[in-house]
């Protein structure tokens, strides 16, 4: 079955950086695209990253500039890289591709920006 791993999560001081890892099992990695959420305490999930198959990536504007997509096919891995962030990034962050109309989530990885 499909399994989403996150892992990379913690807490950093406003301005540091963050490498979030998503380890993908279960399905064909390379021809999916994979992207990004993020829970707040007391919001509503949102989009904050996707990369497709061919590598193109999206981002949400808040973090374009500051956040990086990337995918290694060969380790079914998606990567987050956080830079310069701050504290309205905290959150839950959760890996996320829908395949054959099922979404699939991870279980997600706190990320908590604080001095």
């Amino acid at each position: 079955q499909v399994q989403l791993v996150e892992s990379g999560g913690g807490l950093v001081q406003p301005g540091g950086s963050l490498r979030l890892s998503c380890t993908a099992s279960g399905f064909m990695f390379s021809i999916y695209a994979m992207s990004w959420y993020r829970q707040a305490p007391g919001k509503e999930r949102e989009f904050v990253a996707a990369i497709g198959p061919s590598g193109m990536p999206d981002y949400k504007d808040s973090v374009k500039g500051r956040f990086t997509i990337s995918r290694d096919n060969a380790k079914n891995t998606v990567y987050l890289q956080m830079n310069s962030l701050k504290p309205e990034d905290t959150a839950v962050y959760y890996c996320y591709t829908r395949i054959l109309s099922t979404p699939n989530w991870g279980q997600g990885t706190q990320v908590t920006v604080s001095s």
